[in-house]
């Protein structure tokens, strides 16, 4: 990789990503960590339409086209063009055929999809996406009660459920804390069903204890919580959320950039 290659990518690292916290409090999905994170670089790319663009009836850039291997390379996706271009296919492609629930403000909940259409080329190494129409609201033009971060950190998070968890509980940052019963949580990170996960001591151990141990390791927030019981049975968790100091948020940067270059 030459200086020029690597300066762009370590630019790309730092894009913002910005979600309407509606978005990320109200839905439930069920995606895999290349997927979350294919999702967040997307997000990254989205950039204010100019002022000529608007005037010609061009509200929104719903369409973006990358180099899938500059964007493994962002990513921290392991990508060979002979090996696994079909997994990077799969990936797009299950963006393509997921869909999640979103609570509307009067209660109902409806299915929201995140892209509308994904295609790739082998030969010149490009794939073109359309996000989903729907996804308008809560990505662009978003004056307030939205949450950004740096893409960055969340790109050596190894599970799924720490890049949910992160994005939860920067959305409600502001508040400094954040309670949710357990069945409330089991639901918007999608193992209430889980069998494995019925008892709180596994719920923690398997879900909540590597999340807060990522998201303290890699990200700009630093978290904590305790466990509220009623009898004998712990029913809901409070979260503590504040954003980090300088030298400690500069530590956990310094990390993730040592991680990924040397990936």
């Amino acid at each position: 990789m030459d200086i020029d290659e690597k300066i762009q990518i370590e630019t790309a690292r730092d894009y913002i990503v910005a979600k309407a916290n509606i978005l990320v409090q109200k839905n439930r999905y069920d995606l895999s960590v290349p997927e979350q994170r294919t999702i967040a670089y997307i997000c990254s790319m989205i950039k204010p339409i100019e002022a000529i663009e608007r005037a010609n009836g061009v509200p929104f850039q719903l369409e973006y086209e990358f180099n899938i291997r500059d964007y493994c390379k962002i990513c921290n996706i392991d990508y060979d063009q002979g090996k696994n271009y079909n997994d990077i296919k799969a990936i797009l492609k299950g963006l393509r055929d997921k869909s999640m629930w979103l609570t509307l403000p009067n209660g109902s909940e409806t299915t929201v999809g995140w892209l509308a259409k994904c295609t790739t080329n082998k030969r010149s190494g490009l794939a073109h996406i359309k996000l989903d129409e729907d996804l308008v609201p809560y990505l662009f033009d978003l004056q307030e009660k939205f949450l950004s971060y740096g893409l960055r950190n969340i790109l050596c998070m190894k599970s799924q459920y720490s890049i949910r968890l992160y994005e939860l509980l920067k959305s409600y940052m502001l508040q400094h804390s954040k309670k949710f019963t357990i069945e409330e949580l089991k639901k918007l990170l999608m193992v209430e069903d889980v069998k494995s996960y019925d008892r709180f001591p596994d719920f923690r151990r398997f879900v909540i204890e590597p999340a807060t141990k990522e998201i303290e390791e890699y990200t700009d927030i630093t978290v904590s919580y305790r466990t509220i019981t009623k009898g004998r049975k712990v029913t809901a968790l409070e979260f503590f959320i504040k954003k980090k100091e300088k030298a400690e948020a500069y530590k956990c940067y310094s990390k993730t950039c040592n991680l990924l270059e040397n990936k």
